[in-house]
């Protein structure tokens, strides 16, 4: 042992006493003892000292200080270093010198922790490659066992390719660089990363040196995104964007490609310093519009899969990388202004008729409508003027309705045509958007695609009998439904309406007749071809306070000519009796001698 030094027999010491079995010699046990103590290091309590590993086995190590007595440390505390072997100078520290069994206690993780300070940051000071032995994970990274400490190794740090499995590092022993320490909080930061970097730096120079545009280079798919992939290209990696990886449309880069595959790549572009390269894979192979059948043609039917939608059409993948645009227009007859995802949605298989082919810009448009016919080309013979129909109510406006009497067959209802009696401000008080409605043909507009319809003209004119009704001078009852300045709405029987001024609407007792009011009124207009009648509700008192004051004077009349008659009736009766009494006799005597 290097601790142990060389000392000299003892001249005085009687070998042949020894030898018989007497061990008192002149030399004292004080004097042994202190020659025994004099061959070991002196050692004290809570100190850092060196040892050799003596033995080991699982569970303990045997540590040797040049001490009366060899001290036993846990197994468990050298599990950071795994190449641990007798022989190693290890650092340990004294806890006691002699516990109750006269054993040397010691303690190799106190010494660590108690140099493990000074050690990591001499280490960060001079970059050193030191080992540590990863204990378990936490969140977002590891926890790494350095010199007795336990320091942090970022996920990020573990490896300059993303990690999917952390567990495959735990209990293993590795190499670290220490890159962050906390003074304040002691806390210390380690990377594995960093060491791979600089291996790997060298070999990225080499790479990007020999680089070129359309080199074709083999890689290992490092990383998949929703924008890309990237391609390790053995110490330097490239991006292939989305739009790279195949001709016809890639929702997803996993429907290409999956990690760790090897795939052949060509260089399409690189930055000044190299570091960012950009990668196609779909460049391997030619464009298929280049091999799009010669013999397709305008007109020819297609099938084809839906890839994208929008608003004003879909794209229709005929052949991979062969896509054509239906046009929301092409994909109905119907002239409503209605987005394409009411036709189609994306997945849907579709058959389609080819309606422009640009094989130099590599533009198609389809068009589905067209596997129909036309309804407008024998519009004369389906719908002929004066024929009745069901439609559909789309849309409205302030002076009709827009009904659809089939897909493609379009027409308007005037406001006008909707009744024959009532007064319709808006077409929302007659119908509503979606309803079905009866409609008659009035006109046919084939060129701009368009019907006159008319509703009312499913029943006779009523106004043709109104006119015995609502004749001039004529008294009904009627309800103000409306009253605006320049007049007023009288609801009337057989739902026709009529209208009065507002000096017709003063009633007898001075007032103003006032909403939904129900008062006798006078037809003192009515219009056949305007459909209008005016009233008047004044005229019904003033009429008849009027023929009150006619019949009064008429009376008067009669008594004044009767007061007139009467002295020339006396007369007359005094004439008679005194001139014609003798004749009135011999009469009555001619009568008596007839019956006789």
């Amino acid at each position: 042992m290097e601790n142990i030094k060389d000392i000299k027999p003892l001249d005085e010491f009687n070998w042949e006493a020894y030898e018989s079995g007497e061990t008192l010699s002149q030399v004292s046990k004080e004097d042994q003892e202190k020659a025994y103590d004099n061959t070991l290091n002196k050692v004290n309590e809570r100190e850092v000292v060196e040892g050799t590993v003596i033995s080991m086995n699982k569970r303990e190590v045997v540590v040797n200080i040049g001490y009366k007595s060899d001290g036993i440390i846990p197994m468990s505390e050298f599990r950071y270093n795994p190449d641990l072997k007798p022989g190693d100078k290890v650092e340990v520290y004294i806890e006691n010198q002699e516990d109750k069994k006269g054993q040397l206690v010691l303690s190799h993780r106190k010494a660590r922790l108690s140099l493990a300070w000074d050690r990591v940051n001499e280490a960060l000071e001079k970059q050193e490659v030191i080992k540590g032995f990863i204990k378990c994970r936490t969140k977002g990274g590891m926890i790494v066992d350095v010199f007795g400490i336990e320091a942090f190794l970022p996920g990020s740090q573990i490896d300059v390719k993303p990690i999917r499995d952390y567990d495959v590092f735990v209990n293993k022993t590795m190499e670290f660089k220490v890159v962050k320490i906390n003074q304040e909080f002691r806390n210390v930061v380690v990377s594995h990363k960093a060491l791979i970097e600089a291996e790997l730096e060298a070999q990225k120079k080499e790479i990007v040196s020999k680089l070129d545009k359309g080199q074709v280079l083999e890689g290992t798919v490092k990383n998949i995104t929703s924008y890309g992939v990237f391609v390790d290209l053995g110490g330097v990696d490239g991006l292939i964007h989305i739009t790279d990886l195949s001709w016809g449309r890639v929702s997803d880069p996993h429907e290409v490609v999956e990690l760790d595959q090897k795939i052949n790549v060509v260089i399409l572009d690189f930055d000044d310093e190299k570091r960012r390269i950009a990668l196609g894979l779909k460049q391997l192979t030619p464009h298929p519009w280049d091999a799009l059948d010669q013999n397709l043609k305008v007109g020819d039917h297609v099938k084809g899969k839906v890839v994208v939608m929008a608003d004003y059409g879909a794209f229709v993948e005929i052949a991979p990388g062969v896509e054509g645009l239906i046009h929301v227009s092409e994909m109905s007859w119907s002239q409503h202004l209605r987005s394409a995802q009411d036709f189609l949605k994306v997945g849907d298989e579709v058959e389609a008729v080819i309606l422009t082919l640009d094989r130099d810009d590599r533009k198609m448009s389809l068009g589905i409508k067209q596997l129909k016919s036309d309804p407008w080309e024998n519009i004369e013979e389906k719908y002929p003027v004066g024929s009745q129909h069901k439609a559909k109510v789309r849309n409205f406006t302030n002076f009709g309705v827009f009904v659809e009497i089939e897909e493609g067959v379009d027409g308007l209802i005037h406001i006008s045509d909707l009744s024959w009696t009532k007064k319709i401000k808006h077409p929302t008080e007659f119908t509503q958007i979606g309803a079905e409605i009866d409609v008659v043909v009035l006109e046919i507009d084939k060129e701009n695609r368009r019907l006159s319809l008319g509703h009312k003209q499913l029943e006779e004119n009523p106004w043709d009998a109104f006119s015995d009704v609502f004749t001039d001078g004529a008294v009904l009852d009627g309800t103000i439904t409306e009253i605006f300045d320049k007049g007023a709405v009288v609801a009337l029987p057989h739902g026709v309406e009529g209208f009065v001024t507002p000096k017709h609407l003063i009633k007898q007792d001075g007032t103003q007749a006032q909403v939904n009011e129900t008062l006798p009124f006078k037809v003192i207009e009515f219009n056949k071809d305007t459909r209008r009648i005016f009233l008047s509700h004044s005229r019904v008192y003033e009429d008849q306070a009027r023929d009150e004051r006619n019949e009064q004077r008429r009376a008067q009349r009669r008594n004044n000519a009767k007061r007139d008659e009467t002295p020339a009736i006396q007369n007359q009766a005094a004439s008679t009796t005194l001139g014609d009494i003798d004749a009135l006799a011999a009469l009555k005597a001619k009568l008596s001698k007839g019956s006789k």
